[in-house]
Parts: structure tokens; C-alpha cells; sequence
């Protein structure tokens, strides 16, 4: 018996309900691992089914194929001599609970269900799963008899046990339970369990993996031991992009980790590590009196499989992995590399011809456009890479040289899955934006149409001029603000009508390959989102502007999929100021500089429409405001009681500091035009398109802010009253400094 062990993780690119492509995908990262000598092979969360499989999981069905997924695995002779962690579901006496699999040679040693579920933001567990509340209890779990006459025995452990080998021990925590107070990791150590495996669906969030990160050093650092973490990795089906960056580490210190962004659909990560420095690194008195004092024992699997060998520990070619300096990509990078991969994961499965953006001549569907150019970089480095998978997606989407011919750069492979569409209007739509819209499809090469919808608008005009012998005007030309905002939502669900038209026909038009149609990508950021002037251009939406609810119903909240909808507009600047020089797209620099507008109104003279005129505040404040109001949990008062002294006027401040300041009349009229507005549109959150999500303040009413959508007025509601009674004591208390 030896000290060095080889052990393996994994990122595996799972879809939902892929029966037979995730476990082909399993059992080729079990060869991987058994090739680099790895003992112990961890894999992610559920990777049988999916973790994004939601509903499906009260279906019988998804029980039923995992158990025969897994019988086909135990009989795979070729995953035999390593011991295997493996996620799925599990129906137990009636209960369904989400589970890791440990198996040997063939055989069950232990079904190890989850015990603290995720249950917040996007996850739902609770709503599909029940959570094991029975710390270190075990009892039988009856298996059907494909896997009893595998087994040689009708029944297997089933609870929260641990692995116990000649040599060392090992014991499963899932996803969840590495965040919680008590985690189950720590009485585990302190029960002498060595290695401990984690099998995640952790989805990816902007600025996330740094916290994730510091949670697993952290789970070794006080306690000493071995950590596998493992993660999914892609588009498994839903709006969330999973981030892999699976992980080993020894006593506080990374040893080995795998991509955060990939296109590879297996990825397995290893290491050799020595459980004599566990010991050692366990030998601090206060760490032995709080093990030999502790009621936590967990019964013990026993197995004679070793994972070291006293072979090796005489090959002096063999030596312990060093630590390395773990990375972490900037929040630029994030943004470009996980929205490439996403479209790249959503385009090669939904089986569609490429991808439309509308560009206004705005940052938003910039950004977007930018995101896509992205993913056809990321694409073409694969290519080079020599990547069988993504050659094989790529023969497949954009064949265009004949067979077997492939794109050599990322502008020849935009030309043939990306189309950009500019959709003017001749008195709205100023020359720059038309030519920042042409610069930047030349640049990234897409496929660009030009085009006006005068002649629709005007028809669809003198339709209603027709039927009620009214004829309807702008504010500039002396119309009512019912007017105005009837004429800018004319436009707006002309062009999304457009967008949808040509994203269906352009592939046959073009002669492209297997004709197909377009996926009609949203340019709506968060803010935007949040807020709302009833019209806005299709393409010039964000998370900001959905929240205040600053778009049109059925134009820019309709697309098939919004890649900006969880990033706010400080974010998308940041993204496209790195753009411009990694990618070396000087044109961008234009983007940055524009005053953001939707172009919905005749340009004269004197008048130009702005976005944050509109809206009533700028970007920056619409950012603050999202994050109090998600992130903070904070409602009308709590966020003026909270605003009043960060942006308070009189307050002393520091030569960094770029917070809005303003009097506290201002503060509450600017809070309550915030929640006036968010109230009046939230109707509008119905309807958004799909978003990647990238933000825990994410205004997605579907999947991860559900809140009402008719509320009662704001103007009269009591928070707004108790914002005045408050104002009224800050005022007097200010009166009276001053005097």
C-alpha cells in the first residue's frame, strides 16, 4: 500500500434527456481518466439525464432510463479497476432524490442522495427532488432487477455513508451542500475521510467562479484533505450556461483546473496527489481534540480496491502535483467567452441555419453582434485545435466550399451563420447609425442587409387614419403622448416582424445549404428590461431597460434568445472597449461614444431622442437600482432609506467616488419614478425573450424573478407615503444642521 494517488474530474457538455450522447460522453471521460492512471473518477450533477432536465423530473420516465443508462455503464467492462462517482435520479421508496452513484467493476457500492438542495434564484430542486434529512443513516434501497441480476443481490446501501479502502477514504457532497453553514465536508474530515468529491450543476454568473473558488480552497484550507470538484459544463437546454472549471485541491491549494469556457465536450482534469501531506497537514492539536471529540461517525463502505500502490511509490518518475495559481478570467473575457459558447451549444443542437441580429447603430445590439463574432472565433480556434466535434458541427451549419471545405477565419464562418439587418426609417434614422451599423458588419463579416420600412410604417398609418379618421402625430409635430408612443410602437413591431421575416427566408435566398431558418437574437439589457417609455428599437434593449420596462411589447422582448438580457450597460461598455482592442475592431470605438438612442422620433433641429431622457435617469442609476432592488431585496422605502445617504449630497466624499449625488427630494422622486414605472410595465416581463443568464439581478419574470405583473398604484400606496414621512425628518434634520 502506497501514498501517491491518481485521482479525476470532469467537465462534461450533458443535454437534456440525451440518453445515449450523455452517457457516451460519461464512459469517455471514465477512458480518459483510467488513461492518465486515475483510481477515482468524479463526474457533474445528474450528468445522466441533465441537470436542466426541471418538469421532467416527475416523470417516471427519466427514473426509469437513468437506471437503464447505468446498467449499460456497470456491464461496460471497459470502465472497470476505478472507482466511479456518478449523478442521477433516483426513486426511492416512492421519493425522488437526487443522487450519486459509486460503483466498482460492475457493482453498486453505495447511492449517496443529496442532502441540502439548491432552491434559490434559477434553482428549483425543492420543487422537484426531497432532500435526504438524515445525516449518517443508511438503509436499503431496492434494486429493479436489470441491476439486481448486475449485482448479484437485491439490495444496496442507500443514505449518508462513506467509501472506506485499504488505503484511504472518500466521501460525495453535491453542488449545494459545499455552499451551506454546516457543510457535510466538515464532518467528514473530522471522521478521517481524506478525499471528498463534489459533483456540481453550478451555473455560471458574472464575477461568480472567484467565490466559488474561494468556498473550495476554504473547504480544505481549515480542515486538510483532497477535494474533486466537478461541474457541467455548456447549454444543457435551458438559459444557463454552466461553467466547468473543475477543480482538484490538496490542503487549501489548486492543483489542477480545467477550462471555465470550452467547446469540448468531454474535458477531464487530473492529478496526482500524496494522502501522506493530508495526514500531516492534519496533525494540529485543536483539529485532533474537535475529531476525537465529535459524534459525527459515518458508517464505512468497505472495499479491498486500492486507490495508490506501493509500486508506484518506488517509480521515482512519479511525484506529487504542485500547486498552481488558479485563473480567472476578467469580466470581458466572461462575457465574450461564455456567450460563444452558449450560441455555439444552442446553434449546433437546435438544428437551425445561423443566427439574425437587428442593429440599430446602438451599443446593445452591438454587443450582441460583438458576442456572435465572439462565438466564431472561439469556433475557429477549435477548428485549428483540431477539434473532431466542432468540425463536425461546423461541416454540418456552414458548409460552403463544397464538403469536407471548411471557413479558415471567423469572418468567413459569420459570413455563413450570421446575419445582421438595419432597418431605417428616413426622417428617424440619423446617417451614423446606418454607417456604424455597415462598419461593424464589414468588420465581422456577417451577412448585412440594409433596408427601410417607410413604405410599411405608412401603410399601416393610413390604416388607422382610414378606419377612425384620426390621423396620429409625434410630440414634435404637436401630437399627444398616446400619439407618440402609438407611432414608436408602430415602428418597433414593424421591424420585429421584419427580423422574423427575413430570418426565415434569408437562408433559402442565399442558396445556403439545407435552406433552414434564422434564430432572431434580442439586444436588451438589463436595465432596459427594468424600465419603460412604451417604444423602443428592436435591438437596442438591456437588462437595465427591461427592468424599468423601457421597451416595446412584441419588439425588442420578442426574439429567440436575448444574450445580453442579465448584463447591465457599465458591463456592455466594459465588453465592447475590450472588443475593440482584442479583437482588433477599431470601428467599435463609435459605439462607445453615442449617446444612446432608439430613433423611434423624427430628428430635428432641436430635438434628438435619448434613452436616458426618456427614462427619466441614466444607465448608471438603473444598475443601482436593480441590484438593491434583487440582489438587496429592498422595496420602495428600504431603497430610499438606503439611496438617501449613498447619494446624498451633503455627504463628505473620497476623489474615487462616482456615485450620483443628489438632495433627498431628488433621491425619493428618482426611487419613486423607479418602482412607478416597474410597476405600470411589469406586464411587459411576461413576454421577454429568453436571456443568458449572467446576473443574480436578472429581471427574467419565467425562471428567476417571479413577482406579479398587476400591482396596485404606487402613487397611492403606503412605501410612498412612508417615503414622504421620512423625507419630511431628513429635511427638518438638515434645516436644522445648516442653522
Amino acid at each position: 500500500m502506497g501514498h501517491l494517488v491518481t485521482v479525476a474530474t470532469c467537465n462534461l457538455n450533458q443535454w437534456v434527456l440525451d440518453w445515449e450522447g450523455n452517457l457516451g460522453r460519461i464512459i469517455e471521460s471514465i477512458h480518459k481518466a483510467k488513461a492518465a492512471g486515475a483510481r477515482l473518477r468524479v463526474g457533474p450533477e445528474l450528468e445522466i439525464c441533465g441537470y436542466s432536465s426541471l418538469d421532467h423530473f416527475h416523470e417516471l420516465d427519466v427514473y426509469t432510463h437513468s437506471l437503464e443508462m447505468l446498467c449499460r455503464l456497470l456491464k461496460d467492462e471497459s470502465t472497470y479497476d476505478i472507482l466511479l462517482d456518478i449523478g442521477m435520479p433516483i426513486l426511492h421508496r416512492n421519493v425522488r432524490y437526487n443522487c450519486r452513484v459509486i460503483c466498482l467493476n460492475g457493482k453498486i457500492l453505495l447511492i449517496r442522495p443529496k442532502m441540502w438542495l439548491a432552491n434559490d434564484g434559477n434553482y428549483r430542486e425543492m420543487r422537484h427532488f426531497t432532500p435526504w434529512m438524515r445525516p449518517r443513516e443508511t438503509e436499503l434501497f431496492h434494486l429493479p432487477k436489470m441491476l439486481a441480476d448486475l449485482q448479484g443481490d437485491t439490495h444496496v446501501l442507500f443514505g449518508d455513508a462513506v467509501i472506506s479502502t485499504p488505503d484511504t477514504a472518500f466521501g460525495a457532497e453535491t453542488c449545494e451542500e459545499l455552499f451551506t453553514p454546516k457543510a457535510p465536508h466538515i464532518d467528514m474530515a473530522l471522521d478521517g475521510v481524506e478525499i471528498i468529491t463534489n459533483s456540481s450543476g453550478s451555473h455560471f454568473t458574472l464575477r461568480k467562479l472567484d467565490t466559488r473558488l474561494q468556498l473550495i480552497m476554504e473547504a480544505t484550507r481549515k480542515s486538510g484533505g483532497i477535494y474533486l470538484y466537478a461541474n457541467q459544463q455548456g447549454c444543457d437546454g435551458e438559459r444557463l450556461y454552466f461553467d466547468g472549471c473543475a477543480m482538484i485541491i490538496v490542503n487549501g491549494d489548486v492543483v489542477a483546473q480545467g477550462s471555465q469556457f470550452s467547446l469540448n465536450d468531454v474535458e477531464v482534469v487530473t492529478a496526482t496527489v500524496d494522502l501522506d501531506e493530508v495526514r500531516s497537514y492534519r496533525a494540529a492539536i485543536s483539529r485532533g481534540l474537535q475529531a476525537a471529540s465529535s459524534n459525527a461517525k459515518y458508517q464505512r463502505i468497505q472495499t479491498p480496491f486500492q486507490l495508490s500502490s506501493a509500486d508506484d511509490d518506488a517509480d521515482i518518475t512519479i511525484a506529487p502535483t504542485l500547486p498552481i495559481q488558479p485563473r480567472l478570467h476578467s469580466v470581458e473575457e466572461e462575457i465574450a467567452l461564455c456567450g460563444g459558447c452558449y450560441l455555439w451549444d444552442y446553434l449546433r443542437r437546435s438544428g437551425t441555419a445561423g443566427y439574425l441580429v437587428p442593429l440599430s447603430g446602438g451599443i446593445d445590439s452591438c454587443a450582441t453582434a460583438v458576442i456572435v463574432y465572439s462565438m466564431c472565433c472561439i469556433v475557429m480556434q477549435a477548428v485549428k485545435e483540431g477539434n473532431p466535434q466542432v468540425i463536425e458541427d461546423v461541416k454540418r451549419i456552414a458548409r460552403y466550399k463544397g464538403d469536407g471545405v471548411l471557413p479558415e477565419t471567423p469572418q468567413e464562418l459569420c459570413n455563413q451563420v450570421f446575419t445582421t439587418i438595419y432597418m431605417g426609417m428616413k426622417k428617424q434614422s440619423s446617417r451614423e447609425t446606418r454607417q456604424r451599423a455597415r462598419d461593424l458588419a464589414e468588420a465581422i463579416g456577417s451577412y448585412h442587409v440594409n433596408l427601410d420600412i417607410d413604405d410599411v410604417y405608412e401603410a399601416q398609418k393610413k390604416l388607422v387614419v382610414a378606419t377612425t379618421g384620426f390621423e396620429p402625430k409625434f410630440k414634435v409635430e404637436g401630437g399627444t403622448v398616446q400619439e407618440n408612443l402609438t407611432l414608436q410602437c408602430l415602428q418597433a413591431r414593424i421591424r420585429m416582424v421584419t427580423a422574423y421575416e427575413f430570418g426565415q427566408i434569408l437562408p433559402t435566398a442565399r442558396n445556403r445549404p439545407g435552406g433552414g431558418s434564422l434564430l432572431v437574437l434580442g439586444s436588451a439589457n438589463v436595465g432596459e428590461v427594468r424600465v419603460s417609455r412604451e417604444a423602443l428599437y428592436c435591438f437596442t434593449l438591456t437588462l437595465d431597460q427591461s427592468l424599468r420596462g423601457y421597451l416595446t411589447k412584441y419588439d425588442c422582448s420578442s426574439a429567440d434568445i436575448n444574450p445580453i438580457g442579465s448584463i447591465d450597460k457599465a458591463d456592455l461598455k466594459r465588453f465592447i472597449a475590450w472588443a475593440e482592442k482584442s479583437f482588433d475592431l477599431p470601428c467599435l470605438h463609435d459605439f462607445l461614444t453615442a449617446v444612446p438612442t432608439a430613433e423611434l422620433e423624427p430628428i430635428t433641429e432641436n430635438y434628438v431622442q435619448s434613452d436616458e431622457a426618456d427614462m427619466g435617469m441614466t444607465y448608471q442609476e438603473l444598475t443601482i437600482f436593480g441590484r438593491l432592488r434583487k440582489l438587496n431585496k429592498l422595496g420602495p422605502f428600504g431603497m430610499f432609506q438606503r439611496l438617501v445617504h449613498d447619494w446624498s449630497i451633503d455627504r463628505e466624499r473620497k476623489p474615487d467616488d462616482d456615485a450620483p449625488y443628489y438632495t433627498p427630494a431628488e433621491v425619493a422622486d428618482k426611487v419613486k419614478k423607479f418602482f412607478h414605472y416597474y410597476a405600470i410595465n411589469r406586464h411587459k416581463m411576461t413576454t421577454l425573450t429568453p436571456a443568458l443568464h449572467c446576473n443574480d439581478y436578472s429581471p427574467d419574470d419565467n425562471r428567476f424573478d417571479l413577482r406579479p405583473f398587476l400591482y396596485p398604484p404606487f402613487w397611492k400606496s403606503w412605501s410612498f407615503k412612508r417615503i414622504d414621512m421620512e423625507l419630511e425628518k431628513i429635511e427638518k434634520k438638515r434645516a436644522s444642521r445648516k442653522k
